[in-house]
């Protein structure tokens, strides 16, 4: 009897593998799990990065990329995977909403992304291997990210929530949610190449974001306003900062009709609890 075709998950322990493993275990898939560090505990576990320090692997019905998309592309591009697996990546809405930043390093960030995926669609194309990008918008759920949960831990440790002003409109997003649709991606040949966007089922103001955040927290903080004209002047006072404020004013968001058309994928709205902002939750 011939070996059954495993799907290999690279990253497997950032914050959309802690929900992708489970949930290709229940679809009865087996599942070679990578990371930087091993877990003894799993015995299908390997180690290994992108792009150099891959392993040699076997035949695979899929390879889904969890880690940065420009260590995917090049090694992708110098290896010869037998047969034809399913690849499946994690990008970023900021190909897009930071390609027209007024950071410089964000605006990179936005081409490097973009070149990334052009490079991915195009060696799949001549391998003859299916394709599926992801673009999430802010993701969180599993305390892992490097954005909301920070803040939140922080406020918890002073006691003092800050409360940017912000306009933008932002769209949260589930890390689960994203496992979701990286499994009906592998199910369902429709989803295949194909780039989709995916936000949270709803949008709200950055500052309506942070106010959730707040009182999702889990104990009480003081709630600390940061008025527009003191934002002002951190950008105008440290250059790094411009970016980050001047996007608290811009629309993050994703459009996610095709995702819901084509995977039936409908994200969750942002109701976050305290065990939101506990690592590994």
């Amino acid at each position: 009897m011939s070996e059954r075709m495993r799907i290999l998950v690279i990253g497997a322990t950032s914050q959309i593998g802690h929900f992708l493993l489970p949930r290709l275990a229940a679809a009865g898939e087996d599942v070679l799990a990578l990371s930087r560090q091993p877990h003894d505990s799993h015995p299908d576990w390997i180690v290994g990065h992108l792009p150099g320090g891959m392993p040699s692997l076997p035949p695979l019905k899929a390879v889904v990329c969890l880690g940065p998309l420009n260590g995917l592309s090049p090694w992708l591009a110098l290896t010869r995977l037998p047969g034809t697996p399913h690849i499946v990546a994690t990008s970023s809405m900021s190909a897009e909403t930071k390609r027209d930043s007024t950071d410089p390093a964000e605006r990179e960030l936005s081409r490097i992304l973009r070149d990334a995926e052009t490079e991915l669609s195009t060696t799949c194309a001549s391998r003859g291997m299916p394709w599926t990008i992801f673009r999430p918008t802010l993701v969180y759920g599993a305390g892992l990210d490097k954005s909301l949960t920070p803040m939140v831990q922080n406020a918890l440790r002073r006691r003092v929530f800050p409360l940017p002003a912000g306009r933008g409109q932002r769209q949260p997003v589930h890390a689960d949610d994203i496992a979701a649709a990286i499994v009906a991606a592998l199910t369902r040949p429709a989803g295949r190449n194909q780039t989709f966007s995916i936000g949270g089922g709803e949008r709200f103001s950055a500052a309506e974001m942070f106010r959730r955040a707040r009182r999702s927290a889990g104990s009480a903080t003081l709630p600390l306003p940061v008025p527009r004209f003191i934002l002002n002047v951190a950008s105008a006072v440290s250059p790094a900062m411009r970016g980050p404020i001047h996007r608290l004013d811009s629309d993050l968001i994703a459009d996610n009709r095709a995702l819901e058309a084509t995977l039936d994928i409908h994200p969750r709205a942002f109701s976050p609890q305290p065990e939101t902002w506990q690592a590994g939750s």
